[in-house]
C-alpha cells in the first residue's frame, strides 16, 4: 500500500507524514463515511472516505476500489491522493483520501433546479454529458465497467466539468455466465451494488447462459441523461411507489411531452435506452453523437417539462 496513516489527538490524521485536520462529516452510507479534512501544510480540503470492512471479503472489495482509482489518470475520473487500511477496535477500515469537490454531485445541482422551478440548458447538459461519456470511455477502454453510474456518483467542478466517483462496484466489463448458479450469484451481487432505478434490465433477471458486458453502463448513462432533462430519474417514481422497476425497464421509455429540448437530444436518449443490450450502442458511438449535437448548438432553450 505504501502509505502509513495514524490517528492522532485533536481530531487529526497523518498520511505519509502529512497532517490533516478533521472539519466535518460530509456523507454517510451503509458501509462508509465521508469526512471533510484539511491539509495542515497546504491548506487544501480533502474528502476522507472511510469504508468499514466487516470481513475478509469486505477488505478485498475495498482493495479493489483502491486499485480501480490507481488504474486511471483521467480528468473525468476521481483521483486517489492516498490510502491505507487500519485496525480500530478490532475492526478493519479502509481510508481513502480523495480530492474535495466543493460544488457537490450532479444530483444536488439538479435538485436545486427542480426546487427553484428551473431547468438545465441543453448546452450545459451536453457539456456535462460529454465529460461523463469521456470518463466512462476511459473505463471501458481498459476492459472495465462502472456498474453504478447515477447522478449522485457524478461530481461537478466549478466549471461544470464532471468527475466520476465511487468506483467500488467496478469490475471486469465482460462477464460470461455459465449456469443458473452463476446467474443467481451475479443477480444477487447486482441487487446489492447497482442502484435499482439505474440498473440495466439484463441485471434484474440474469439468464443462465449469457454474457453481461459494459453496456449495462450505457443504460445507466441514459438514465442520467434523462435525469438532467427531466430533473428526476426515469424509474425514480416507479421505485418510490413500490411498483416493479424490473417490469418497468422492459417497456419502451417515454419522454414526457411537450419537451423543449432538441429532437437530436431526445433521439440520442431513445437510442441509449434500449432494453435489449445487444441493440444498445457502445460508449464511442454515444460520445460521437454528443459531439455532433454540440457542433449543431441549438439556439432554442426554453423550459423542460
Amino acid at each position: 500500500m505504501g502509505q502509513t496513516m495514524c490517528i492522532c489527538s485533536r481530531g487529526s490524521i497523518t498520511v505519509d507524514n502529512k497532517k490533516y485536520y478533521f472539519l466535518q462529516k460530509l456523507d454517510e452510507g451503509g458501509f462508509s463515511y465521508v469526512d471533510l479534512v484539511e491539509g495542515v501544510k497546504d491548506g487544501r480540503f480533502y474528502a476522507l472516505k472511510r469504508i468499514l470492512c466487516h470481513d475478509r471479503e469486505g477488505r478485498l472489495e475495498a482493495q479493489t476500489e483502491v486499485e480501480m482509482h490507481h488504474m486511471f489518470n483521467h480528468p473525468n475520473i476521481l483521483s486517489l491522493v492516498a490510502h491505507t487500511f487500519i485496525e480500530r477496535n478490532g475492526k478493519s477500515e479502509a481510508w481513502l483520501l480523495l480530492p474535495y469537490i466543493r460544488k457537490g454531485s450532479l444530483w444536488s445541482v439538479l435538485e436545486k433546479l427542480r426546487d427553484n422551478g428551473s431547468y438545465m440548458p441543453e448546452k450545459k447538459i451536453l457539456k456535462i454529458f460529454r465529460g461523463i461519456c469521456s470518463g466512462l470511455k476511459a473505463i471501458h477502454d481498459k476492459g472495465y465497467a462502472h456498474r453504478d453510474l447515477k447522478p449522485t456518483n457524478v461530481l461537478l467542478n466549478e466549471d461544470d466539468s464532471p468527475v466520476l466517483m465511487d468506483l467500488g462496484s467496478m469490475n471486469t466489463a465482460r462477464i460470461e455466465v455459465k449456469g443458473s448458479r452463476e446467474a443467481m450469484t451475479l443477480q444477487d451481487w447486482a441487487a446489492q451494488r447497482c442502484t435499482i432505478s439505474y440498473r440495466a434490465p439484463e441485471l434484474f433477471n440474469v439468464e443462465s447462459y449469457c454474457v453481461i458486458d459494459e453496456r449495462t453502463d450505457i443504460w445507466s448513462l441514459g438514465c442520467v441523461l434523462y435525469c438532467m432533462m427531466v430533473l428526476e430519474g426515469p424509474y425514480d417514481m416507479v421505485f418510490q411507489r413500490g411498483d416493479s422497476v424490473a417490469l418497468a425497464v422492459q417497456n419502451p421509455l417515454l419522454i414526457p411531452q411537450p419537451c423543449s429540448y432538441s429532437e437530436g437530444l431526445q433521439l440520442l436518449l431513445s437510442s441509449i435506452m434500449v432494453s435489449n443490450p445487444q441493440e444498445r450502442p457502445n460508449i464511442s458511438w454515444v460520445l460521437e453523437q454528443v459531439q455532433d449535437l454540440q457542433s449543431y448548438s441549438p439556439n432554442i432553450q426554453t423550459n423542460t417539462v
